[in-house]
């Protein structure tokens, strides 16, 4: 494509160059999808984080050694938001997600580190995403997020950190289901 391009001259060139621009700019953002998480918009790509979880589920969900508690999973923890407390709730997950949980699972499978590493930076860059709608008060935090949230920390830090984190990342599917359904 770029060999057809350099024998174009003047408004060829120019036009050339911009549906290369394009078509780069549709091959970055294909696996994109728009999330709606009450006024706030938030673009993401699940089908990246995913496959990033997928690739090492088994593997992290064999290193959690209690299997009688749920972080996420608490009796109505994400079930039943109402859509005006999606945003925040959805806030405060990417942000425990990225200040509590990715920061201590660490293993000694560089395959599975890295993987880890990846799906955190698509957390940073939706958690940055999220805090632009907080900050523009487009993210209000009601009583019953505020609540359910709570729940989730007080299951999280019921555990030592190293099992509250990777527990947490076993349970990544019920988020990213949660965040599709709200979808």
């Amino acid at each position: 494509m770029l060999a057809s391009c350099r024998s174009m001259k003047g408004s060829h060139l120019f036009l050339c160059l911009f549906f290369m621009s394009c078509w780069l700019s549709l091959m970055l953002t294909a696996g994109n999808k728009i999330f709606h998480f009450g006024p706030c918009r938030i673009s993401m790509s699940m089908t990246e984080i995913r496959s990033g979880f997928t690739a090492i589920k088994a593997n992290i969900q064999a290193r959690d050694p209690i299997r009688t508690l749920s972080i996420l999973s608490y009796p109505h923890s994400l079930h039943k938001v109402k859509s005006s407390d999606r945003c925040c709730i959805t806030h405060h997950l990417f942000d425990f997600y990225v200040d509590k949980v990715f920061k201590h699972c660490k293993t000694e499978d560089s395959y599975v580190n890295r993987k880890i590493s990846s799906i955190a930076n698509s957390f940073l860059s939706v958690k940055r995403k999220l805090e632009q709608c907080h900050e523009e008060n487009k993210c209000l935090c009601g009583e019953e997020s505020t609540e359910k949230f709570k729940q989730i920390l007080a299951n999280y830090e019921g555990l030592n950190v190293t099992s509250a984190a990777i527990k947490s990342l076993g349970e990544l599917d019920i988020l990213l289901d949660w965040m599709e359904k709200s979808h």
